[in-house]
């Protein structure tokens, strides 16, 4: 079922990229993994999806042995408290989506320089203006990104942001808009150590809407896996999206 799901999933892009006059190439699959276990998750992995995000530390370290003969690549795209970077950085992420606050990023620094080490980094933002989600807001974006610019372990790579939950899947795209539009006005500063090639936005219901606004990286979880036993907010405390 896993691999026929992808299937799918390819398919939807393939169409979304036709209508937008996107190459498909252009944009990536992220399987978002929580809650799911990790013979499912080496199933997509075996099937050549090699992009996957966990959203929290300690399920993180439950499956990261299992999966490393694989090799996937790590993305971290949950909410991070400053007191679990320690555990996170004993994995090898490759990138955390979901830096929206200047103290996470300076404690961040500090430990990554402490380690020798740098981190690709995207800046999360609340474009749907909801309280219940985190996220740096919208006006105040350029500003955490030349702040955290000035911090040279952390390789500022995209923007991030989770669009408008809702049945009309066209509420999402004033989202997704605004945030290319944010992308675009912080590459016009042409600030040092800040690329923002990347903008992850799209998930399993809406990511037709998020290529078309010119999403790069698509979160895909219950297309692929299947409905959780759980609403997300039984997992973590943002408001209940399925992703």
């Amino acid at each position: 079922m896993v691999t026929e799901n992808l299937q799918a999933i390819k398919q939807r892009i393939e169409n979304a990229c036709k209508k937008a006059g996107r190459d498909p190439r252009e944009v990536k699959v992220l399987l978002a993994t929580k809650t799911v276990p990790a013979e499912r998750i080496q199933l997509a992995l075996q099937a050549g999806y090699t992009l996957i995000g966990e959203n929290k530390v300690q399920e993180l370290s439950q499956k990261y042995k299992s999966l490393q003969p694989l090799q996937p690549t790590h993305h971290f795209i949950g909410h991070l408290q400053t007191n679990k970077i320690k555990d996170l950085l004993k994995y090898n992420i490759t990138c955390i989506q979901s830096v929206d606050r200047f103290d996470l990023a300076c404690k961040l620094h500090h430990r990554l320089q402490a380690q020798g080490r740098t981190m690709d980094i995207m800046i999360q933002v609340n474009t749907s203006a909801e309280d219940s989600k985190f996220g740096v807001a919208p006006e105040s974006t350029i500003d955490l990104v030349q702040r955290i610019a000035g911090l040279h372990t952390l390789k500022i790579r995209g923007l991030m942001t989770i669009g408008l939950l809702s049945a009309d899947i066209e509420q999402a795209r004033p989202c997704f808009r605004l945030l290319k539009q944010i992308q675009q006005q912080i590459k016009a500063f042409n600030i040092p150590n800040v690329s923002l090639s990347e903008l992850s936005m799209g998930m399993s219901g809406d990511l037709e809407i998020a290529i078309e606004e010119g999403a790069t990286i698509i979160r895909i979880g219950t297309a692929v896996f299947g409905k959780r036993r759980y609403p997300d907010s039984y997992y973590w405390n943002e408001s209940a999206y399925v992703q």
